[in-house]
């Protein structure tokens, strides 16, 4: 009986092969696909994130920029205008000497520094430029207060060129007038710039007996 029976043996497996594991998730198509799927929906959620992020930051600067950084007007003062010196001949050639200093502040309101250029100061006398001055660049810091002293010497020739001259010292006053400007920017969170230019006229009596300035009144404008 011995013989009759089969042996039964092993079959033998090649060495160069590997047996292919049907459970790997590297040979499955769904497991490609939901580890496609979650790389996908994390580069959305990031992308997502990150717009939002961004969103939120530019409206929080813009809500900023139209209520606490909004541009305010830069306000001048002219505090005093003092006669320094004021002669006066009616002699053949007729002359005249007049200094007048002007003591300006420029107050800014921003919550940002306004830096200004020159500033330039004239002086009229019957719609005639007798004399002008030009005052050095500078910054007015955030809620500050910035003053400054301008001399002008009036142009003698040109005031005694106006016609109305000889009449207007026989009555012992003269009509001055002084334009003074300030152009410069604001410059909000460091990003946004707004120009400014503030101008300020002023009319004042200059007596010819005191020899002191009267009358003074100033309006300002400003363009944003």
């Amino acid at each position: 009986m011995g013989d009759n029976k089969e042996q039964v043996r092993p079959l033998a497996i090649s060495p160069t092969h590997e047996l292919e594991n049907p459970f790997s998730s590297s040979s499955s198509p769904s497991s490609k696909f939901k580890l496609h799927y979650r790389r996908r929906r994390h580069c959305i959620l990031c992308c997502g994130c990150a717009t939002a992020t961004a969103a939120i930051v530019a409206v929080v600067l813009l809500v900023l920029a139209l209520t606490v950084f909004k541009a305010k007007e830069p306000n001048i003062t002219m505090n005093s205008l003092t006669l320094q010196k004021f002669q006066f001949s009616l002699s053949t050639p007729g002359t005249i000497n007049l200094t007048v200093t002007a003591n300006v502040s420029v107050k800014n309101p921003n919550a940002a520094s306004f830096k200004y250029g020159n500033t330039t100061t004239s002086i009229f006398y019957r719609g005639t430029t007798v004399g002008e001055v030009h005052g050095p660049p500078g910054t007015a810091p955030a809620h500050r207060t910035v003053r400054m002293n301008l001399t002008v010497d009036v142009m003698g020739d040109k005031l005694l060129g106006v016609p109305s001259l000889l009449g207007d010292v026989a009555s012992g006053s003269l009509a001055v007038g002084s334009l003074t400007r300030v152009g410069g920017r604001v410059k909000i969170i460091g990003i946004i710039k707004r120009h400014v230019v503030v101008t300020m006229n002023c009319s004042f009596t200059v007596s010819v007996t005191t020899q002191s300035i009267l009358d003074q009144r100033c309006v300002q404008h400003v363009k944003l």
